[in-house]
């Protein structure tokens, strides 16, 4: 038997918490999902001035960073690195697209956060902050 961690609702909030005053303080509209460690939705939040297309794209950074235990940028960059489609997956949720990030607690994968609505650079730091929030745990 295995003994495994996951992340609470509790968990989720935090992390959306986290980056929703980072969103605010700088007056800026994003997306943001968190997965569990098999990349299915447990929180969401869209602030305001999020465009629409980046719901889905939070939600598929997040699923992407779970299910393949490494960031979505690694995920895209191996991708092109390699000449491996993304579509090769056989599941076109996932993204190439930085801004997902695994959530790790004690060494152990237990989620994912995704981010979409700013520049790739900006989903990534945001993303990685919001996973860093646990590093201590």
């Amino acid at each position: 038997m295995y003994t495994r961690n996951h992340l609470s609702h509790r968990d989720a909030q935090k992390v959306l918490a986290a980056i929703q005053e980072k969103l605010e303080a700088e007056n800026k509209g994003a997306a943001i999902a968190v997965a569990d460690a098999q990349g299915e939705l447990l929180a969401f939040l869209r602030t305001d001035g999020c465009k629409l297309p980046s719901i889905n794209i939070a939600i598929n950074k997040a699923y992407t960073a779970a299910r393949e235990q490494k960031e979505s940028f690694a995920v895209g960059e191996a991708s092109r690195r390699d000449g491996f489609p993304m579509t090769n997956f056989g599941d076109l949720r996932y993204t190439a697209w930085g801004g997902g990030v695994p959530i790790v607690v004690n060494g152990e994968m237990v989620g994912a956060v995704g981010v979409s609505g700013l520049p790739e650079a900006e989903d990534m730091l945001l993303a990685r902050m919001a996973a860093g929030l646990f590093s201590g745990s």
